[in-house]
This record gives structure tokens, C-alpha cells and sequence, in this order.
């Protein structure tokens, strides 16, 4: 089943899925292995992971190179965070274009202004997009997707920048109408009392996914019986990874030896792995004839 398929099932799903962030084709490895159904790429800890700030500050080139990566490795669905879509419509519409030659499953754009800033970022003083500005530009990346699957989701700001659920509802809309296979209702409340209510009124008339960061203590179960389709884990393997690494970071240049940290770490056999080093030599004995002579004197 194609990728695209793969993921549009998956929002459109009676159950709720789950999404998880990966970063780069290792963290894209180790979410699939975990068992999740799709990744989601997402554009802070991309940035992040380049170092660079989440204000469109790595091009979109750049980002592409990464998705490219993730997705030559996994046979998963890539859902990707496009923040702004990179400018206007036509600059959104070809990066579907560009999304699609890479197998890349779907991509979020997000009612905000370009170049955009992260939402928890003085989310509140940050402008939104005009509505038929947007409309237009998820109709024209409708309009250029070649595979009738591919997944363009509306990300909702409205919650976060203080217009409340009106707004937000209104805004939901006026995408569904434009052509969004799902919409993506965003919060900062460490409760999920604004997303309840958006869903209450929203009463089930097109797909929602949610982004649990800042309500990370509310049960999956809660989820499931608002009817959310799919939740997105959006930047915990760059986060978990942050924290190990300073650890052995420190305690390396501290003590001056690897004396206590070899145990505490991957070993460098499960970087092989992970890199499917195994495949090579398998087919470097199938490939290559000075591998497939010394393979035979060994037999």
C-alpha cells in the first residue's frame, strides 16, 4: 500500500492514531521499529537539530534533503510540518510537488505568516494568516498533488493566539471547505478545555488532529472519546536526546574517561544495526566478485 494511503486511512480512521517526531533518518528508523504507524517530521526539531532557530531560518531545501532521508529509510507514512507552506501559494504549491517525487505522505500548514515563529513563542502577539489568503493556498496545493491520497492538514492558530473558539471554528471551515483532508486544532492551555470544546461543536465534521505538548497529562483515553482522529508526540525524540547527550557530554569532560559511560549508552554494534550494516555485506557476497571468491574459499 502506498504511503499516501497509508496516512490518509489513518486520519480518517474509526480509532485514534498516534503519531511520533523524528528528526532524522536515525530517529525515523527508531520510531518505525517502535511500532507507530507514521512520523511526524517536525519542523522544530529539524531546525533544532541544525541548530537553528524555528523562524524558517533552514530553507526549505534543506528541510527537503532531511525528509528525503527519513523517507529513504522507513516505509511508514511521513507527515510533515510545512509551517507556513514557505510563502505563498505557489511557493506551498510546489512543495507538494516536491514533497510527492520524495514519497513523502502528507504535509500541515499552518495560519501564519511567513517566516513563522514557534507557536509557544509569545504565541499570543503572533499575527494570523488572512483566511482567504489561506483558502487559496491549500486550494492550489490541492490542485498540484499528483496522488489523490497525499495529505494536506490545516493547522488551526487561532486558540493559541488568543482569538478563542469562534474564531477557531470559523477558521476550521473555511479549510474543510478549501480542501483540507484534516484540521489541525492547536493549544497551549496545560488542560484540554479548549480542544473539548472545539470538538464539541465541531460535532465530527472532518477529520482533527491534536498536539498534546502542553497537555501532556491528559489520558489517551480522553482523546479517543472526543473523537480525535490522530495525536502527535511533535518533539520528544529531539528532547530525550538533548538530555542524554549533555549528560555524557558533561560527565566525559568531567571525569576525563569513558570509564562510566560506555555501559550507560548505546553500543557501537547497535549503530550498525540501525544503519542495516548487515544488507551491505550481504550484498557486497552477492555484488561484488572478490567478496563472492572469499566467501566461497571460506566455505
Amino acid at each position: 500500500m502506498k504511503k499516501t494511503t497509508r496516512l490518509k486511512r489513518l486520519i480518517t480512521s474509526p480509532e485514534t492514531e498516534f503519531l511520533m517526531e523524528a528528526h532524522n533518518g536515525l530517529s525515523a528508523r527508531i520510531v518505525e521499529e517502535a511500532g507507530f504507524p507514521g512520523i511526524w517530521a517536525s519542523g522544530l526539531t529539524i531546525s533544532a537539530a541544525m541548530g537553528v532557530r524555528d523562524n524558517n531560518e533552514a530553507s526549505w531545501t534543506q528541510v527537503l534533503e532531511v525528509l528525503e532521508s527519513m523517507s529513504d529509510v522507513t516505509s511508514i507514512p511521513i507527515l510533515v510540518d510545512g509551517d507556513t507552506g514557505y510563502g505563498n501559494f505557489n511557493n506551498a504549491r510546489r512543495l507538494v510537488k516536491k514533497l510527492e517525487q520524495r514519497e513523502i505522505a502528507g504535509v500541515c500548514i499552518e495560519d501564519k505568516l511567513f517566516p513563522k515563529t514557534n507557536s509557544f513563542i509569545n504565541g499570543e502577539a503572533q499575527p494570523l494568516a488572512d483566511i482567504d489568503e489561506f483558502c487559496g493556498k491549500l486550494k492550489a496545493m490541492k490542485d498540484t498533488q499528483q496522488d489523490e491520497d497525499f495529505v494536506v492538514v490545516a493547522r488551526v492558530e487561532a486558540l493559541i493566539a488568543g482569538w478563542g473558539l469562534e474564531e477557531a471554528l470559523k477558521r476550521a471551515e473555511a479549510y474543510r471547505e478549501a480542501g483540507a483532508d484534516a484540521i489541525l486544532m492547536h493549544s497551549k492551555k496545560t488542560d484540554i478545555s479548549e480542544i473539548e470544546a472545539f470538538m464539541k461543536a465541531w460535532n465530527g465534521k472532518h477529520p482533527v488532529i491534536i498536539v498534546p505538548t502542553k497537555y501532556s497529562s491528559t489520558p489517551s483515553q480522553v482523546f479517543r472519546e472526543l473523537g480525535i482522529r490522530a495525536v502527535i508526540w511533535a518533539n520528544h525524540n529531539l528532547r530525550a536526546s538533548i538530555e542524554a547527550m549533555q549528560a555524557t557530554t558533561e560527565r566525559i569532560f568531567r571525569e576525563e574517561s569513558l570509564l562510566n559511560v560506555e555501559k550507560r549508552i548505546a553500543p557501537i554494534d547497535e549503530i550498525f544495526r540501525l544503519q542495516r550494516a548487515g544488507e551491505l555485506l550481504a550484498a557486497e557476497e552477492k555484488y561484488l566478485p572478490s567478496r563472492r571468491k572469499q566467501a566461497g574459499d571460506q566455505r
